[in-house]
């Protein structure tokens, strides 16, 4: 059974020579965060309760994620589990941590099936983040349905309130005179006559010119012929 996990870490440099540990490094120790499965837990279900708060197109991630943290430290406390509390950007990393496991382990569930994937936390958060959009809205309008919430909604009219066009005086259309729109159509036929005198007279000019290459060709014609029958006597 192979179990998918990625770690994301800050790549430190190690000397092969003597570390020296004060008391400030064991007290510095002390205070950083340690992930337990417990702890993990209660990341991976507070963060994904509050999935749709993080899927805003506008928020404050920063402030999301300070929430997040006091949530975990309240629920580690009830345990007492620890004294060390957790800061808001570790949960940021790892959460980014579980992200990167889990969007692996969904391509792996795609190829081979769910029953491949052996992590813990795969489970929890692919009920929320393998569903689409339309399918989280239609569960939460199936959670709805009968509730007085849900029957208000659904006997809604919405009615979309437009803005009021302003108000402006038409300007007056000023009508033409009969004599006008007469006036109008008299250049009007007089250009369209003007037009068909012009091509006509295109038109008889290439007939003009037609007729003219083919007596040429004929005088041409004849003009060899004799010459070809004087040649021949």
């Amino acid at each position: 059974m192979e179990v998918l996990e990625t770690i994301v870490i800050q790549s430190t440099e190690v000397e092969g020579k003597e570390t020296v540990v004060s008391s400030m490094d064991i007290d510095k120790a002390k205070a950083e965060f340690i992930w337990t499965l417990q702890a993990t837990w209660h990341l991976v279900n507070t963060r994904l309760e509050m999935d749709q708060a993080f899927d805003q197109p506008v928020c404050r991630k920063k402030k999301l994620w300070e929430m997040v943290a006091e949530k975990v430290n309240t629920k580690l406390q009830e345990s007492e589990v620890t004294d060390v509390t957790v800061k808001a950007y570790e949960c940021d990393l790892k959460w980014r941590n579980l992200l990167a496991t889990y969007r692996k382990n969904a391509e792996r569930a795609k190829r081979l099936g769910v029953t491949s994937i052996h992590w813990e936390f795969f489970k929890a958060m692919h009920e929320v983040l393998g569903k689409s959009r339309e399918e989280v809205e239609a569960q939460r309008r199936a959670k709805l349905s009968g509730t007085r919430v849900g029957n208000a909604i659904a006997s809604k009219r919405f009615t979309p309130i437009l803005p009021t066009p302003p108000v402006t005086s038409a300007a007056p259309c000023s009508a033409r005179p009969p004599q006008d729109v007469l006036q109008l159509y008299m250049e009007l036929q007089e250009r369209k006559m003007n037009m068909w005198a012009q091509q006509k007279a295109l038109e008889e000019r290439k007939i003009e010119a037609i007729n003219n290459l083919a007596q040429a060709i004929s005088s041409l014609a004849e003009k060899n012929s004799t010459q070809i029958s004087k040649d021949g006597h």
